[in-house]
């Protein structure tokens, strides 16, 4: 299901939602705001195919979670700047938005199993 989440959202990315995308870049990124939402909308993309395909998926899990540590800062900045995206237009639901984004980490971490394979190898390594 987070592979099919995240599959949309790149594709929204690249497409249709393109504009409410390029409103969230922080002004301080350094990059060009087409550009950040281009490749962050392939990277998603590629994850959710990653996900969906359910090759390699602890080290799926680690990556995707990540990349949405990574974004996170995006988020932050829209709360702090007022930044209006997606129906975000006021600072209570830019505010309740910020918890969204550690629920998406936790959930990469456990659909993938990423968590678990952490934990078993830090276990087997304390014996």
């Amino acid at each position: 299901m987070l592979g099919g989440f995240l599959a949309f959202a790149g594709t929204a990315h690249l497409t249709f939602a393109r504009e409410e995308f390029e409103a969230q870049v922080p002004e301080w990124v350094p990059a060009g705001t087409d550009a950040v939402v281009v490749g962050s909308g392939v990277i998603e993309i590629a994850l959710g195919l990653a996900l969906l395909s359910g090759r390699k998926r602890p080290l799926v899990g680690w990556v995707t979670a990540a990349f949405l540590v990574a974004i996170f800062p995006g988020n932050v900045a829209q709360y702090v700047e007022g930044t209006d995206a997606f129906g975000l237009d006021t600072d209570r639901a830019r505010f309740v938005r910020l918890f969204f984004q550690p629920a998406l980490i936790a959930w990469a971490l456990w659909s993938t199993g990423a968590w678990r394979a952490w934990r078993g190898r830090r276990d087997r390594s304390a014996e």
